[in-house]
């Protein structure tokens, strides 16, 4: 009986694991709204960083983690950290989501689940917008989140896919970029 007991509860556990990772934004690209609005393509253009974050950091091991490519470079894990801080970013310049600055002491896994859902977060109130002038500051336009933090953050997942090849754990190659699907 303490057999099946125990064997209930790994299953019971890895189950529920299986599910969070499922839970996660970004497996997959959303069919895209109708309507082409300022507010709707600066949210594809959130969810599509999404995607390639999600695939980018998909499956990465230890040694992906600690490889950088030169003394001068960053380690993936530094990058992802870079990452998450730039998600932050983004959706702190748009919402009154807290300012408060990232825990640089998050495992990977937790820095992942983080940055995924504060992009969803982020492309879920730009969708909204008819205007994106509403997210101007005194500080800057809504352009500079464009050619700044979202552009930052699209470049690196290029870098973290890049360190991953290089490392020895290349992308699944079922990942379609152009329609944001996975092959069969």
């Amino acid at each position: 009986m303490m057999k099946f007991t125990i064997l209930i509860s790994f299953l019971i556990i890895n189950l529920g694991a299986m599910a969070q990772e499922q839970e996660l934004p970004y497996y997959e690209l959303e069919e895209p709204i109708e309507n082409y609005t300022a507010g709707s393509v600066a949210a594809r253009m959130i969810d599509a960083l999404g995607f390639r974050y999600y695939w980018a950091s998909e499956g990465l091991r230890d040694v992906d983690l600690d490889y950088k490519a030169s003394e001068l470079g960053r380690t993936s894990a530094e990058t992802i950290e870079h990452i998450l801080g730039l998600s932050h970013f983004i959706l702190s310049s748009i919402s009154e989501e807290s300012k408060k600055t990232v825990d640089k002491k998050m495992l990977f896994e937790d820095q992942r689940k983080q940055t995924l859902f504060n992009l969803k977060k982020a492309s879920n109130i730009l969708r909204s917008s008819k205007d994106l002038s509403e997210f101007d500051t005194a500080r800057h336009p809504f352009w500079n989140m464009i050619n700044g933090p979202i552009s930052d953050a699209i470049w690196h997942c290029g870098q973290l896919v890049t360190l991953r090849r290089a490392s020895g754990n290349s992308l699944n190659s079922n990942i379609n970029l152009f329609s944001g699907k996975i092959r069969d």
